[in-house]
């Protein structure tokens, strides 16, 4: 006999079997105790949730001879001639490639006849909302008023296609995800079933994967089985056959990341490949990584929602409490927009290199979220006390010569005199950068000097404003110039206002 993949071996049986639909089998079984069947149902619901198996469920019971306590018995002829998909009373059709009006009036042209065997007439139309305009106009009256003895299930995947009219004339069920718990504990009973040895924490990442489905945790499983055929089904293995990534490599992605290590990103990239792992699934996992980061980082009570080991959970609290939420927030941005591209893209490492430097590199950018990058740099180095260390540093000797203040230009001295407090009222952050900025007046032009280059690129944002603010508040009228270059440390120390006149004469350049 041929192999039977086990989301096949393992479907339900009766509504027992069921799980994590309970809402539904609850109505469904109570309808076949009552005798109160209805004459069409439409199940809504992400793949893999159980509403074809739902559907066979409710056929087998509908015309089982000896049903119990609204389930299908499995051991009349009816219901094994259903399980075998050899009655003629059940019909199940997939829309996606019979969805032409056509297809539908055969269906028509049937329900006049009664079935020869059992109660009902089944037709189960999967992935429904693929039938064309013609189609769904064709089922219209026949749904709204069918015989007795017939009995419609529509099952689909996005309900907002269905056309009102059908909706309207149906009982809509909405199946729910599965929870990762209902999963483990589902991939364990198969494990058993099948004398297959896994551990824990392979079988969670597998629920994890298959994002709420059943028949996806299911598929996975066999291809891991398969692969480890005979031997222990471990976690590394897992990472291994799905060719997906631990999460520790993503904890140092991140560290890189808000480093600025540009190379060592693109190191964590060529060890991703070389290992044969997914670019596009790696990029979808480390979006889900740093979306984990964000809840943490942005809940005030203890987190309770991640389907998770206590080990990886207290690994991402602690890496949480080390992150910026504007760096998270940023860089799931970045990621998501190469997420929506990368799957048709023919240069996937390409693209995913380049936003590498993107989250890198802030500085490249002149979003709103890149600025705030910036500033969280420049926080980070003001944190780190380099201010403090400058002040403690032994000044270089300056000969730099006194100029008499009334020797001075006028327009110099009513800069020199109302500098400090201009700073002041300067909105954020431009009064922070102009307090670290080392000045020169040069002719019409006053000059701010930097070292650093997200220094530079945040002035040079904001100068227009500082062009402003001098034209308005004092009357001067300055081009302002924004310049990089490697100072001195007396001219780094000059931070007051005699910066600007002692500069104004000296060489800087």
């Amino acid at each position: 006999m041929s192999y039977t993949a086990l989301y096949r071996k393992f479907r339900p049986d009766d509504f027992d079997e069921v799980r994590g639909q309970d809402h539904i089998v609850t109505v469904l079984r109570n309808q076949i105790i009552s005798d109160r069947i209805g004459h069409a149902y439409l199940f809504c619901g992400t793949r893999g949730t159980g509403k074809t198996s739902v559907a066979k469920v409710l056929a087998k019971a509908v015309n089982c001879e000896h049903p119990v306590n609204g389930n299908p018995c499995n051991e009349c002829a009816m219901c094994k001639a259903i399980k075998s998909g050899a009655s003629m009373n059940v019909v199940e059709i997939d829309a996606a490639s019979n969805n032409g009006v056509e297809n539908i009036r055969d269906i028509i042209e049937e329900v006049r006849y009664a079935p020869t065997e059992g109660r009902y007439r089944v037709y189960i139309i999967d992935e429904v909302h693929m039938l064309s305009v013609s189609a769904f106009n064709a089922l219209l009256k026949t749904l709204e008023e069918p015989p007795a003895y017939v009995c419609f299930i529509l099952a689909t995947t996005e309900a907002h296609k269905i056309p009102v009219t059908i909706m309207s004339r149906c009982q809509r069920y909405d199946f729910k995800r599965i929870s990762n718990e209902l999963i483990v504990e589902h991939l364990h009973g198969i494990c058993e079933a099948e004398k297959v040895e896994a551990d824990e924490k392979a079988l969670r990442y597998i629920a994890g994967k298959a994002d709420g489905a059943f028949r996806d945790a299911i598929s996975l499983l066999d291809q891991c089985i398969s692969f480890c055929f005979g031997e222990k089904l471990t976690y590394d293995r897992v990472l291994e056959i799905l060719g997906a990534v631990d999460i520790v490599i993503f904890a140092r992605l991140l560290r890189y990341i808000r480093d600025g290590k540009v190379a060592e990103c693109i190191e964590v990239l060529n060890s991703v490949v070389n290992n044969g792992r997914d670019i596009a699934q790696f990029v979808t996992d480390f979006i889900w990584y740093l979306r984990n980061l964000l809840i943490i980082k942005t809940s005030e009570e203890e987190v309770e929602i991640f389907d998770i080991s206590a080990e990886q959970l207290e690994m991402l609290v602690n890496e949480a409490r080390s992150c910026k939420t504007e760096t998270l927030m940023r860089n799931i941005t970045i990621y998501s927009e190469l997420s929506d591209v990368i799957r048709h893209a023919t240069q996937k490492r390409v693209l995913t290199e380049l936003c590498m430097i993107r989250s890198c590199m802030p500085q490249t950018e002149t979003d709103t979220d890149a600025i705030l990058e910036r500033i969280r740099a420049i926080e980070d180095r003001l944190e780190s006390g380099i201010a403090i260390k400058q002040e403690e540093a032994q000044p270089e000797e300056d000969d730099t010569p006194e100029i008499a203040v009334e020797a001075l230009p006028e327009d110099i001295k009513t800069l020199a005199k109302n500098w400090k407090e201009l700073i002041k009222d300067m909105p954020a952050p431009l009064s922070l950068l102009c307090e670290t900025a080392v000045l020169s007046v040069e002719g019409k032009q006053l000059v701010l000097y930097y070292e650093n280059e997200v220094d530079c690129d945040l002035a040079e944002l904001n100068k227009g404003l500082l062009t402003d603010l001098l034209e308005q508040r004092l009357k001067l009228k300055y081009d302002i110039n924004i310049k990089q270059k490697a100072l001195t440390k007396a001219q780094k120390k000059k931070t007051d206002l005699s910066n600007v006149i002692k500069i104004a004469y000296e060489s800087v350049d």
